[in-house]
């Protein structure tokens, strides 16, 4: 399936149905009064978070989503049917936004949640609703109400703990195949991740995180060059961000520094918020580089990067250094959930006191 994480859609609610005038006409009753009924409402339209679904694929070309109409009013105090409510399934951490103004509409971030994203016109009156002493055989009547229309821009922020970051062929594949129960594609050449991957990480028995890989980044990605500028958004939902750096290019003429500082540039030109989230630097490919000089090679690399965060150094392709890895990345992301723990107000009444133990020496 293509992976789709952008699309523009016009959503239309229904609109109510109109009031009847209408008189009972029986045998005998030569002034039955007013009987026509309102109208119905119409249909809403719904937006529900499906985690069955990754990508907006099915909202790129079935742009127009209308809910049906309330039926009109009828005579003998009928009232019109309301009419048929749509759901439209989207994937969880959508975004739904005003496509003229940009103003944030709507979020999706729970599993199964349910949203009115535009209501159904309210059904107009029948001339029963008019009927007083004074006025016994109302002609009035309303029309329906119109149903809620907008245009909307849906974008997908993926719902992940993690996200890795990096130049092509940095090893962020290999590395969350590593660890995680996610395959995506690996080869030996740049440029094979075409959209993000997610994957699950178990750490312990009810204990896991989620992490994203994103295709790599080049020089002036926030400008649109690449691919990477493309997915930078699904960063921004993370906690934690790995900057993945391959310590041993196949190119030794590579200054693995100034492309280390370029990505960072990148996520600093995109977004200032991104660019002061938790960053740890990884230093892959250790497999690759002589044992001898493995140490002078990652200390010569921090000295020149002057990276104060934590580093890390692994292989992942042996898996060398990413269980160590994945402890320390569970043990931030729990800190932080219960760091983010709204404050509870507890009643003294109900807090277990401590016994007060005997002074030494006093009289029982």
């Amino acid at each position: 399936m293509k992976f789709v994480d952008e699309a523009y859609i016009d959503i239309a609610a229904g609109d109510g149905g109109a009031g009847c005038v209408s008189f009972r006409h029986e045998k005998y009753k030569e002034f039955g009064g007013p009987n026509g009924g309102d109208g119905g409402r119409g249909g809403h339209v719904f937006a529900v978070a499906d985690p069955s679904l990754n990508t907006l694929v099915d909202y790129r070309f079935a742009r127009r989503h209308e809910a049906r109409r309330g039926e009109h009013g009828m005579g003998s105090d009928m009232f019109g049917a309301a009419g048929a409510d749509i759901t439209l399934k989207m994937p969880v951490g959508t975004v739904l936004s005003d496509s003229e103004t940009g103003e944030v509409l709507f979020e999706l971030l729970q599993p199964g949640e349910v949203i009115t994203i535009a209501k159904g016109g309210d059904g107009g009156f029948g001339n029963l609703r008019f009927k007083s002493a004074i006025n016994r055989a109302p002609r009035q009547k309303t029309p329906g109400w119109p149903g809620e229309k907008r245009s909307l821009k849906l974008e997908l922020k993926v719902l992940a703990d993690v996200g890795l970051l990096g130049m092509p062929n940095a090893g962020k594949s290999t590395l969350i195949t590593a660890i995680s129960n996610a395959r995506p594609r690996i080869a030996d050449y740049p440029f094979t991740t075409l959209h993000p991957n997610l994957g699950v990480v178990r750490v312990g028995p009810e204990q896991s995180f989620v992490v994203a890989d994103l295709p790599g980044l080049i020089e002036g990605a926030a400008e649109g060059a690449g691919l990477g500028h493309l997915f930078l958004r699904h960063l921004q939902r993370t906690r934690l961000l790995l900057h993945i750096v391959d310590i041993a290019p196949f190119d030794e003429g590579v200054d693995t520094v100034a492309q280390a500082k370029a990505i960072v540039n990148e996520l600093k030109k995109y977004d200032q918020a991104l660019f002061k989230k938790p960053r740890w630097l990884v230093l892959n490919k250790l497999d690759m580089v002589d044992a001898e000089v493995r140490a002078a090679v990652v200390a010569d690399f921090v000295k020149r990067y002057k990276f104060k965060g934590p580093v890390f150094e692994i292989s992942a392709l042996t898996r060398e250094g990413c269980e160590p890895l994945i402890k320390a990345i569970y043990k931030h992301i729990k800190s932080q959930q219960l760091a983010e723990l709204p404050e509870v107000d507890v009643d003294p009444r109900f807090v277990a006191q401590e016994p007060e133990l005997p002074t030494p020496g006093a009289a029982a």
